[in-house]
């Protein structure tokens, strides 16, 4: 058996393609499973949506997703700057999850919540930090005795990001309680701005105001000190985005 030569190329058609609550890459969680109460739903695509294919995948609680970081440039560096690294602190591409990678593929362990077969194949998704839009490449079933290491080594990210106290304003408050689905989305709204989506380089910014879209609703949001000196992640305003 020979090695396949370096300069050898390969190509990935897509299986199918994501919906999510996340319609834009900021604010999407640095790691899947940090905020449970984000949905997907991964599209199969043509020839890959035929109930054939995934028969038997309801047996499953869990899945990798292999795709691409399809809103990534093409061009990469051997050095990045992961966030959990803080200030200008590098290091190598290939110790890091960084989304600017040589091939561009990413992987996300998610929650299989359904498999819908009706009307082609659709597999309904819980925790995934998938943008919409996202080519996925591959499915392949968890499975916790093979791959569920708890001794692991974890190099600078030993544990789960901080999560900061999320407050409302009035404005807010009051227009999250006419959406429909109020609750769930102040869920979603917490546990994504909790997890402080600010890039790194903009951490001392208090005053600065920021936006995002999640669902169907733009939220904007501050980084902001209590009287106690403590951080709370402030939002301003939630708006209907005028693009749902």
């Amino acid at each position: 058996m020979r090695d396949a030569p370096l300069n050898e190329s390969f190509s990935l058609t897509p299986i199918g393609y994501i919906e999510s609550d996340y319609p834009d890459k900021f604010g999407v969680p640095r790691q899947p499973g940090l905020a449970t109460a984000a949905k997907a739903t991964l599209v199969l695509a043509p020839p890959f949506n035929t109930p054939l294919c995934v028969r038997g995948l309801e047996a499953f609680s869990h899945l990798w997703i292999s795709f691409i970081f399809h809103h990534s440039p093409l061009e990469w560096t051997p050095l990045v700057r992961p966030p959990r690294l803080g200030g200008n602190k590098k290091t190598g591409v290939f110790a890091s999850r960084s989304t600017h990678r040589p091939n561009r593929l990413g992987l996300s362990l998610v929650e299989l919540v359904d498999v819908k077969t009706d009307e082609g194949v659709r597999l309904l998704l819980k925790g995934a930090d998938l943008v919409t839009g996202t080519p996925v490449v591959d499915i392949k079933p968890y499975l916790p005795w093979a791959e569920a290491l708890p001794d692991a080594r974890s190099g600078f990210a030993p544990t789960p990001p901080p999560m900061y106290p999320v407050e409302f304003s009035m404005a807010a408050d009051t227009a999250l309680h006419q959406h429909p689905d109020a609750d769930e989305l102040r869920q979603l709204i917490i546990q994504v701005i909790g997890q402080d989506p600010r890039p790194a380089y903009h951490s001392n910014g208090l005053a600065r105001e920021y936006g995002m879209q999640l669902r169907d609703v733009n939220v904007r949001f501050q980084n902001r000190q209590r009287l106690d000196n403590t951080a709370v992640m402030y939002i301003v305003t939630i708006e209907l985005n005028s693009k749902a």
